[in-house]
């Protein structure tokens, strides 16, 4: 049985900051989000795929993120690789209007690290089953981080 976790502490990798308040009654083309009474920027989720298989075929790997991008409701502006050759990990970006997918893989390990931010109406969540699918991991460890919360 594959297995997903998501983590729940919070980040402690940046400082809680008070941002003003954005000028309120004016149309703002920012792309931030409101959802659930909070506003920010976008969401960032760290996403570590552990037991994954096609962690060194570049083909899969662009693939899985043109795939993710587009059940995202993402814009893909350009995609960079680079498969190392000791080790055969691939290290990349895919580059969004709404932000950007980043991926590391190392096969040796069966390990991925993908990083999913976006802005505006995009939803990274559908990312993950995008990942799953192309990667079969036997376990997933997901956790999310609101970017530029107001």
């Amino acid at each position: 049985m594959k297995e997903t976790q998501l983590a729940t502490r919070p980040s402690v990798a940046a400082p809680v900051l008070v941002a003003p308040e954005p000028p309120r009654g004016e149309s703002s083309n920012d792309h931030f989000v409101t959802r659930n009474g909070l506003t920010y920027a976008g969401s960032h989720l760290i996403i570590d795929l552990w037991e994954a298989e096609g962690l060194g075929d570049r083909d899969l790997i662009e693939q899985a993120l043109i795939d993710a991008v587009k059940v995202a409701g993402a814009t893909l502006l350009h995609i960079h690789l680079h498969t190392f050759e000791q080790g055969g990990g691939i290290s990349g970006a895919a580059i969004l209007a709404e932000s950007h997918i980043s991926v590391h893989t190392w096969p040796e390990k069966g390990y991925a690290a993908f990083d999913v931010f976006m802005c505006g109406d995009c939803e990274p969540r559908k990312t993950l089953p995008v990942f799953k699918a192309a990667f079969n991991p036997g376990r997933t460890v997901m956790a999310e981080h609101k970017r530029g919360v107001i």
